[in-house]
């Protein structure tokens, strides 16, 4: 069966594929990458069951592991929401960021989870995604984040915003250090987050059918007082309109990471100023 999230929950009799009906056992999706065996639709993944197929075995290391979210705004209720959000995701808050290597190639990973909160950014997620950038920018690190958020984390107020600034600003950062910033873009990826980190990579990549915007369509629709196309916030249309680079399925992530990573290799050290040649 399906989880509330999106996710396939592992047992004998997991619910149709919600894109094409078949109806397949829980082993052979999780054998599919949490994919549908039929038509290749992507379930949900969580951040621990995508470094198992992204990076060699027994190399990722956790970085920032300590940093846990507190209650700026002393909002009533807050603390027990983080706690159920920590139980439920399995994780300390809704980004997980570490070194690794992925096919022999070193790089700094992070990866969010929809559980935690609906992927929120809040001031935690914002400072390990910064911190990350940061560290590649020092150690000439190619950076890969799979983003995976409903935006910035409201019961942070005025907190959670900051962070849009100061994750661009480190992305800026990674980017005049001559360092390679990659992003895959995981359903859904929205709010804050797309107004980011998300959109300033070297190279934006999508996974299927991931629904990638700002606001909801009900939202836009509202506003314009319009009807917009089907499926107009769809990787493909994305992609499409050019505000993707490419669509990558979960099968060919590991190895096409790898090959940007050795594409983008000569050009690190390069000066970054006329002046400098």
């Amino acid at each position: 069966m399906s989880d509330e999230d999106g996710g396939v929950i592992t047992g004998a009799h997991p619910e149709p594929c919600p894109a094409c009906g078949a109806q397949y056992e829980a082993d052979d999706i999780k054998k599919a990458l949490n994919t549908c065996p039929a038509c290749a639709y992507h379930h949900r993944m969580e951040p621990l069951e995508r470094i198992a197929y992204l990076t060699d075995p027994g190399t990722f290391s956790e970085i920032s592991a300590s940093l846990s979210s507190l209650n700026p705004i002393d909002l009533m209720g807050y603390e027990k929401k983080l706690s159920e959000a920590e139980a439920k995701a399995q994780m300390k808050d809704a980004v997980i960021t570490g070194t690794c290597t992925i096919d022999g190639r070193a790089a700094i990973l992070g990866l969010m989870s929809f559980k935690f909160m609906g992927g929120s950014m809040g001031s935690v997620v914002g400072e390990k995604v910064s911190r990350a950038l940061l560290k590649g920018a020092r150690e000439k690190l190619p950076v890969i984040l799979y983003t995976n958020s409903g935006g910035a984390r409201m019961q942070e107020g005025i907190f959670s915003l900051l962070q849009m600034a100061k994750t661009s600003s480190a992305a800026a950062e990674l980017d005049r250090a001559g360092v390679p910033f990659f992003v895959v873009l995981c359903d859904p990826t929205t709010g804050g987050v797309t107004a980011s980190f998300a959109m300033l990579a070297d190279v934006i990549m999508a996974e299927p059918g991931a629904l990638i915007g700002f606001a909801g369509r009900r939202v836009i629709e509202g506003t314009i007082r319009q009807t917009l196309p089907e499926g107009f916030q769809k990787a493909e249309f994305q992609l499409e309109k050019g505000f993707t680079d490419m669509i990558v399925p979960r099968k060919d992530q590991r190895k096409t990471l790898a090959a940007l990573i050795d594409l983008h290799k000569g050009g690190w050290n390069c000066p970054q100023k006329p002046e400098d040649l």
